[in-house]
């Protein structure tokens, strides 16, 4: 009996080493209580989580399930984690060995410290204080002896390497404006046996040039196929990764393991960001990544031993630099809904989808026929200035609504981000509350989630935020 139960521990701790993990974002209005959204992460097998930041509420959630946790650093936080060991003591107690100390605890296998900062769009300006603040994390975990359970990681975004003008992976190398912060970064990565972790976006490919092959990011066969060499890259995954190993090696640091920290495709917004798109990108990479065919770089061998899909839910407040996409990365709908079938980890079922959900009233706000709505046109801008419509945009799922039903998909987005208020259908009286779902084939008019429950969760985690912040920043003063 004694053997059958090693062996059992061996296949289980096999099971969750390599994994598909998932993002688990806070940037939405109206956001799913966190103990639905692990229920919906316990019952789809999810082995592994990856946060933006030390939510109170989520840790206190995930608490005594085994789910492995990856804690994000919140790039606002760098300076005063590099400038001050004191304040990196304090925000790892407070994050990480309180809620790793008690009995059922919650597991956290990985600090990240901040998200992207090297993005070439924030012009150097987290980049002088990614390395001291990793540095000053670390000595907090050695001191707290957490040193040889919890590894310190800095999430990259693609753009951090280049193989510019060719394309080749062979002539991968890093943005020469980060040669110096990269090697800092990569020996204090080695030194501490940690992965280097990117964020790959291939959607970003087919959404910015249309001459690209969606094929060739989707893992489907494709007639395109780049020759390096005597290398042939058959997808975009394969070429990006071994462009980034070409960039590692040229550093010294060939040999460094990788792990994916974010990864998907979205469902709506866009033109090709659909479902069907969506679920034939999440199985071929899993496919792929379970092969072990490797790269033509590093044959025969698992390409990365776990990656984070982007993500477990949509969040309607993510930023639009991009495209209205970015709010639709989300296997899940906001309120826990599958979109499209894929494994998680609970094999051949199907998804389960979240339960014990509170929704408001099953009412909605439409465009009332019997004004004049002539100038209905400023209304539907006000509407859209503060709600997601970006469901509205071309290639959306809404796209082909017509007037004036898009004009009803705004007022109703604006009405239940108003909490279904009878101000928030007034819209100058153009606006009617309705009983009668107005929804039209795979456009959906959603309706928002009971905000009960939601203000107080929202009040506790804003109270433990602020005295969580308090203490950070007046140590990181006194120091």
């Amino acid at each position: 009996m004694a053997v059958w139960l090693w062996w059992f521990w061996v296949l289980w701790g096999l099971r969750v080493a390599w994994g598909v993990g998932v993002n688990w974002g806070s940037l939405s209005s109206n956001p799913l209580p966190p103990a639905i959204v692990v229920n919906v992460l316990l019952a789809n097998n999810v082995s592994k989580v990856k946060l933006d930041d030390a939510d109170p509420l989520a840790l206190e959630a995930l608490s005594g399930t085994g789910i492995r946790v990856m804690v994000g650093i919140p790039n606002s936080m760098l300076k005063a984690l590099n400038s001050s060991k004191l304040a990196a003591s304090a925000w790892v107690h407070d994050n990480i060995t309180r809620y790793q100390s008690k009995t059922g605890g919650v597991i956290i296998e990985s600090i990240a410290i901040g998200d992207e900062p090297f993005l070439h769009i924030y012009k150097g300006q987290f980049q002088p204080y990614v390395v001291g603040a990793a540095i000053n994390i670390q000595l907090a975990l050695v001191k707290a002896r957490l040193e040889t359970r919890v590894k310190v990681v800095v999430p990259c975004n693609a753009d951090a390497y280049l193989s510019n003008p060719s394309g080749l992976p062979s002539e991968g190398h890093f943005r020469p404006d980060l040669n110096s912060t990269m090697l800092q970064l990569l020996s204090f990565l080695s030194k501490n046996r940690s992965p280097f972790v990117i964020n790959l976006y291939p959607f970003l490919n087919v959404y910015q040039n249309k001459s690209f092959p969606i094929d060739y990011a989707i893992f489907r066969p494709s007639s395109h196929h780049l020759k390096d060499g005597k290398s042939t890259y058959g997808n975009y995954l394969d070429q990006s990764i071994d462009t980034l190993i070409t960039a590692l090696s040229n550093l010294g640091f060939g040999k460094m393991e990788v792990l994916i920290g974010k990864i998907g495709w979205p469902t709506d917004g866009s033109r090709n960001a659909t479902s069907a798109n969506a679920r034939a990108f999440l199985q071929g990479l899993k496919d792929h990544l379970k092969s072990k065919s490797g790269t033509p770089l590093r044959p025969n061998r698992t390409i990365v031993e776990e990656f984070y899909i982007l993500s477990l839910l949509d969040e309607n407040e993510r930023k639009l630099i991009n495209g209205g996409f970015e709010r639709h990365w989300g296997v899940f709908t906001f309120d826990g809904q599958a979109k499209y079938q894929v494994d998680l980890g609970q094999g051949s079922r199907d998804l389960v989808n979240s339960k014990g959900v509170e929704y408001m009233s099953l009412k909605w706000c439409v465009v009332n026929n019997n004004k004049d709505i002539s100038n209905v046109s400023a209304k539907v801008q006000e509407a859209c200035a503060e709600a997601d419509c970006t469901a509205l945009l071309d290639g959306g799922s809404c796209f082909g609504l017509g007037w004036p039903g898009n004009a009803s998909y705004a007022f109703n987005s604006y009405y239940q981000a108003w909490n279904q208020t009878s101000e928030g259908c007034n819209f100058d009286g153009l606006g009617l509350i309705t009983t009668v779902d107005p929804s039209v084939g795979q456009c959906r008019f959603p309706v928002g989630l009971n905000e009960s429950r939601a203000i107080a969760s929202m009040c506790n985690m804003f109270l433990a935020a602020m005295l969580s912040a308090v203490a950070f920043y007046l140590i990181s003063f006194v120091s």
